[in-house]
Order: C-alpha cells, then sequence, then structure tokens
C-alpha cells in the first residue's frame, strides 16, 4: 500500500484530469513535497512520467485515486483549495489567466454545499464572474456561459437588493452567452429575471437588446421589430419616416460637412444608454431588411446622424456600411464603395469589433461589385471569424450562407460546396436560426440538381411557415427553383416560378446584395429562353429590363 502522502499527491493529480505538466502542478501552491511523491507513484508504476508530463498510467488509477476522499470531504477540499489559490491572481497577465482558471474551477467542483465562510459566497460568485468575461474575451462562450452560471449558483437570497451590480453583470452576461450558444431556455429564464428584478430600465436594456435577437433569430421578425422600436421610443428615438429621399438629402448635407479623417477621428460615444441605443438600431438594420425594406434607410441615417452628433460607436461602422449599400443599391456602385472602404477603416477606429462580422458582410456584397468575385470568397472568411471572435453566430451563420451562394455563382466545385451547404445547415439547425437554414437548403437543393443527386430538402414545420409567410425566403425559393428548371428546360415549371418570382421582387431586399446581379442575368436569360418559345412580347420586354 502506497503511503499517505504519496495517496494525497495522486489525489491532488487527480484533480486536473489524466495528465498535468510537473510545472503546473509545482505553480499551484501546493505541498512543496508533491512532485517528490508524485515520483515514488512513477517509481511503482501508478503514473507515467514523459517529457515532464505526469500522467495517469490507467484511467481506472485516476478515478481510484480520486475517490479515495469521500464526496463531501472533496466538494469541502476543493473548494479551499480554490480560495487559497485566488490568493496567487497577481503578476502577470496570462499567468493569472491560467490561475484564475484553475482556481474558479476548483471553486465550482465543491459548489455552494462546500462553503463554510458566508463571505466566500461572493467571493466565488465574483470570481466566476472574472473567469467569464475572460473566457468571452477568447471567444470561449459555453465555458463563459458555465462560469456566469456557477457564479449566479453561489449567490444567496435578496443578493438583488445586497448585491445589485454584481447580479446585474453576472444575469446579463450569461444571457448573453445564452444567446450565442442557443441555450434558449436559459435565456427566457435570464432575461424575465433581469427584467422583474431590476432596479433601473438602464439595466434591463442589455437584456431586452437580446430578447430582440433571440425573436429574430427564431424568425419572429416582426415581434423583434416592434419591440426594438418601442424600446427605442421610450428612449426618445423615432426612426420612422415618410420620405425617403428627403431623408437621404438630409444625411447627404451632414456627411458633406465631414470629411473622411474628420470622420474616422471622431470623438468617441460615452453615454451608456446611448451606445445600447445604437445596437438596438443595428439590430433593427437586419430584421427589416428582410421584411421591411423601405424602413432600412430610416434607421441607417439615424445611426450616421446619432454617430456624428453623438461620437462613434461600435454600431457605427454599420451605419456607413447599410448606407454604402443603399447608395450602391440606387446605382451610385463608385460612392457606395467609397463608403465601405470608410466603414472598414471606421472598424479600427471605434475600439470594437462587435460588429465587424456584419459590417464586412454588408460591404463584401458591394465590393463584388467592384472587385473580383473570387475576392470575395476571401471576405466572406473574414467576416466569419470576425463574428464568431465577438459571439455573434447569427451573423455568423449568414456569412457562411453568403459563402455558399458566392461559390455558387463563383463556378466552385460542386461536391465541395455540397459539403459546405451541409456544415452551413448544421450549424443553423444547431443555432435555431430557422430562416437562414430554409435558405441554406435552397442553395444546397439546386447545388443537389446541377451535380445529378436531385435530393429534396426536408423542410420542419417551421420551415414550411417560413417559406409560406418570409416574402424574402420564397422570392429566393421561386428564384432558385426557376433557375433549376430553366437549365433543365422543364417549361411550365420555369414559367410558373419565374412568374412568382417577379411578382414578389418590389417587396424584398432592404440593401444590395450580389444576388442582385446574378438574379438579374439568370431571370434575363430566362425571360428571353420563355419569349423565344412564348412569342409572348412580354417576355422581351422583361428580358430588356
Amino acid at each position: 500500500e502506497l503511503p499517505d502522502k504519496v495517496q494525497w499527491a495522486l489525489f491532488v493529480l487527480s484533480w486536473f484530469g489524466a495528465s498535468s505538466e510537473s510545472a503546473f502542478v509545482e505553480s499551484q501552491g501546493l505541498d512543496g513535497n508533491i512532485l517528490k511523491n508524485l515520483e515514488i507513484a512513477v517509481a511503482e508504476g501508478f503514473v507515467d512520467k514523459i517529457n515532464d508530463q505526469y500522467r495517469f498510467a490507467h484511467d481506472r488509477i485516476q478515478e481510484a485515486a480520486y475517490n479515495t476522499i469521500p464526496a463531501h470531504r472533496r466538494c469541502i477540499i476543493h473548494f479551499k483549495y480554490g480560495i487559497e489559490l485566488s490568493s496567487l491572481l497577481i503578476g502577470d497577465e496570462d499567468v493569472i489567466a491560467s490561475v484564475l482558471f484553475t482556481a474558479v474551477n476548483q471553486l465550482n467542483l465543491g459548489g455552494p454545499p462546500a462553503v463554510q465562510d458566508v463571505r466566500h459566497y461572493i467571493t466565488a460568485a465574483r470570481l466566476n464572474l472574472r473567469a467569464g468575461m475572460k473566457a468571452m474575451e477568447m471567444s470561449d462562450y459555453e465555458t463563459a456561459f458555465s462560469y456566469f452560471d456557477s457564479g449566479i449558483s453561489f449567490l444567496r437570497k435578496k443578493h438583488w437588493q445586497e448585491h445589485y451590480t454584481l447580479s446585474v453583470e453576472l444575469f446579463s452576461l450569461a444571457a448573453k452567452c445564452a444567446l450565442t450558444i442557443g441555450n434558449h431556455t436559459s435565456l427566457k429564464f435570464l432575461i424575465a429575471e433581469v427584467v422583474t428584478k431590476a432596479h433601473f430600465f438602464e439595466d434591463k436594456l442589455d437584456v431586452l437588446y437580446f430578447e430582440t435577437c433571440a425573436l429574430a433569430y427564431s424568425s419572429r421578425l416582426t415581434e423583434s421589430i416592434e419591440k426594438g422600436l418601442d424600446i427605442l421610443s421610450k428612449l426618445g428615438i423615432e426612426v420612422q419616416g415618410t420620405n425617403v429621399e428627403a431623408r437621404v438629402q438630409e444625411t447627404k448635407d451632414l456627411l458633406s460637412s465631414h470629411t473622411d479623417d474628420e470622420i474616422l477621428n471622431s470623438k468617441q460615444m460615452t453615454d451608456p444608454t446611448m451606445i445600447i441605443a445604437m445596437k438596438f438600431l443595428g439590430k433593427l438594420e437586419t430584421g427589416m431588411t428582410q421584411i421591411m425594406p423601405k424602413s432600412v434607410p430610416y434607421v441607417t441615417f439615424k445611426i450616421i446622424e446619432l454617430s456624428l452628433t453623438h461620437g462613434m460607436s461600435p454600431v457605427s461602422p454599420l451605419g456607413f456600411a447599410y448606407y454604402a449599400s443603399y447608395l450602391a443599391k440606387q446605382g451610385n456602385i463608385n460612392e457606395g464603395y467609397h463608403y465601405v472602404k470608410l466603414a472598414l477603416s471606421l472598424l479600427d477606429k471605434v475600439g470594437s469589433r462587435e460588429n465587424a462580422g456584419e459590417v464586412i458582410f454588408v460591404c463584401t456584397q458591394v465590393k463584388s461589385y467592384v472587385e473580383p468575385l473570387q475576392a470575395a470568397l476571401e471576405y466572406h472568411h473574414e467576416g466569419y471569424s470576425a463574428a464568431m471572435a465577438s459571439g455573434d453566430s447569427s451573423q455568423a451563420v449568414v456569412t457562411l450562407l453568403a459563402l455558399n451562394a458566392s461559390s455558387l455563382f463563383a463556378g466552385a466545385n460542386l461536391q465541395r460546396l455540397q459539403g459546405m451547404c451541409d456544415d452551413t445547415i448544421q450549424s443553423c439547425a444547431e443555432r435555431q436560426q430557422l430562416i437562414f437554414m430554409v435558405q441554406a437548403q435552397q442553395i444546397q437543393r439546386t447545388v443537389s440538381k446541377l451535380i445529378g443527386t436531385g435530393e429534396e430538402p426536408k423542410y420542419s414545420s417551421e420551415g414550411r411557415d417560413i417559406l409560406a409567410s418570409n416574402s424574402s425566403v420564397l422570392r429566393s425559393y421561386h428564384y432558385h427553383t426557376a433557375y433549376v428548371s430553366f437549365i433543365f428546360r422543364s417549361y411550365d415549371d420555369t414559367i410558373e416560378n419565374i412568374e412568382k418570382y417577379f411578382a414578389s421582387q418590389e417587396n424584398t431586399w432592404g440593401i444590395l446584395f450580389l444576388a442582385h446581379a446574378v438574379h438579374a442575368f439568370h431571370t434575363g436569360l430566362i425571360s428571353f429562353w420563355v419569349a423565344r418559345k412564348s412569342k409572348e412580347q412580354r417576355w422581351y420586354q422583361r428580358g430588356n429590363q
């Protein structure tokens, strides 16, 4: 039988998994003889030492070592060790991060039942908040959520009264992570808790913003937009209007009084309420683009107006990107391209890349009209990485969808593209982003038909509802169906779907997309083909348009 000190050393080693570097074990503020005792375990064959790393010889040995201490006692030991280790959180930032995660993991292994000093409940909650924020900086939102969730579990009764700021931070950040990872059950609970318990409206704004995002992601765009407009109204910001041309001229006049350098070197927005209001405006851009395209310019111009008046926020580059897209859609491609470059430059000036994924996405659509189409594929990869880094999983999926479409238009390998579509559909399903999943399924169907497999998409009941109610999705469906029917010269199917496509074209598209040009080209070809078949003059007229 091994000596007690060696058994203890094995128990400690088992805390950190199947293996640990000797330097890591030594740095954890443990018994100075632990490495000596681990060497005895190595000699006895219980542990292997390879390249200065201790590794249990078998999983069963690690399990047995961990179970040498009763469960309730283990929890107390874990928590006590986590508290002791947290005292080492000083010095080099990289070292602090490593120690922080180890300390907090130990606290959470112990859990609230292991707390013996009531002051340590709040200590553990604050350390979990700190660890969660660090995990978010590393774009690990799953881990961040687990830390915030654990932090909440350490809060005691009356925490909303006695530790208000800590409570708001833990619940709000947990809600952000829940939204990012698609944990909608937790998100609803967290939002309800903050809305019910927060003392001030301003403290509810973050979770109300996450709620509008969740509604949009789950295809409830109308509700999302209505909630966003209502909250903005309460903040004294109105974005609706009746004369787009007059609003455009006001914006042009405003911008004409500022050089690009002046815009790029504008002051930063500092008012917290105005900053969150800008977030709501940014979310409206996305939702209205799909179902209320005529309202998009009013939101765009309001973002620019507030940016030039109150300073630049992380949403400001998005406003300039949408403005660039609006100009390009009106036929001013060169002017739009100018503001694309300004929007991308502004990203580096605002001190945040929170909206970088969407900014790059919108700008890439305009760039595709000026630069080689193949370059757009690289821009989409950049946009996807930016969106994932900021936790904007919805925008990441949109970018994947755009990458699939651009790859199809650019003549990418169809077998490879089919795999890309599969990955996009899976990502949409995991994040419950149904609108984008239906659109990805349409591209996948087109690719499948072109390859020759002819597989039909399996729409869920929600997917079928979206096809029936979302004009943008429905229009895309008719385009893809008409295109495939045309390729295989199915006259009746082509006629049916191209008619429905033209019938819906005035009600969709809030901004300029590469698809506009591709659709125009293909529908023109289809119109001339139908004209030759039918001899009807109206099809020649459509082709000439």
